[in-house]
């Protein structure tokens, strides 16, 4: 790996662990010329899985834009950074045990919403809004009754009987 600092291929390993969430390892290392230390990050490499938009063009999944769109929609909110992270890491695992290499995009919505709805209903009605393309002042309103009605479920308990 080249040094950031001098540019040397170079490096040794000084430090190794487990990440946090334990999906990665962390490495600290330091350059052999000049004796600066990094962190670097591996993780297991993912295949790469496809998303068919609406349209039908078939594009790769981003998980930055899944989490920018939950960040946006938890704007001012109190939801960590962390919190939708792991989020978009469920939703992610979820998918790719579910479907191989290619999924439409709806789903990756779908599974946005039932987490913003488990941690926050106002960042879920933000959501929901943008992406079910709200036009009027009704189609909120009628949103927020049904949200009145359904029970709030935690994302971290599945569901045991789906009717």
């Amino acid at each position: 790996m080249y040094c950031s600092k001098c540019g040397v291929l170079e490096d040794k390993v000084i430090d190794s662990r487990p990440s946090k969430d334990g999906k990665s390892i962390r490495r600290r290392r330091e350059c052999v010329g000049c004796g600066f230390r990094y962190t670097t990050y591996e993780e297991i490499e993912r295949s790469e899985i496809r998303v068919v938009k609406r349209d039908g063009r078939s594009e790769p999944l981003d998980k930055q834009k899944i989490l920018q769109g939950m960040l946006k929609a938890c704007e001012k909110r109190p939801v960590s950074r962390s919190t939708l992270e792991r989020a978009v890491e469920e939703i992610i695992s979820s998918l790719e045990a579910s479907y191989d290499r290619e999924f439409p995009s709806h789903l990756i919505g779908s599974r946005v919403m039932e987490h913003l709805h488990s941690l926050d209903e106002v960042a879920y009605v933000r959501y929901a809004s943008v992406y079910r393309h709200f036009q009027d002042i009704g189609e909120f309103l009628d949103e927020i009754q049904l949200l009145e009605r359904r029970p709030k479920r935690s994302v971290l308990q599945p569901e045991l009987f789906k009717t």
